[in-house]
């Protein structure tokens, strides 16, 4: 007797299953919506750092005045695939990841103090 009063329970849920997908389908558009705003307010500009960032780091060359992400600035004497050395001062190299140089300087920005 029970199983045939869950199976009556049902039918008319599973008679209106058309209408109630529809209304699932609208309830998610929010969430949706969100999703894709989302998208192109903060992915999408932040992938397009990254590309530009990796284009830069493998356009480095020997002489190119750089700043790196903790703050030094230097110029390049010696590259190799992961890292480069900068010349900090005269006389003075520093090897740092190729991944911390954040910028490169116009040429002739760093003064040699004369």
């Amino acid at each position: 007797m029970l199983i045939s009063s869950a199976f009556a329970q049902t039918a008319p849920a599973a008679a209106a299953g058309g209408g109630n997908l529809m209304s699932s389908l609208t309830s998610m558009m929010p969430l949706v919506l969100m999703f894709v705003v989302l998208y192109f307010i903060m992915i999408r500009p932040q992938m397009k750092r990254q590309k530009e960032h990796r284009a830069m780091i493998e356009a480095l060359a020997k002489g190119d005045e750089v700043v790196t992400s903790g703050g030094l600035i230097g110029k390049v004497t010696r590259l190799s695939e992961g890292f480069l050395h900068l010349e900090v001062a005269p006389g003075v190299e520093v090897q740092v990841q190729r991944s911390a140089v954040a910028q490169v300087l116009p040429k002739g920005t760093l003064s040699t103090g004369k």
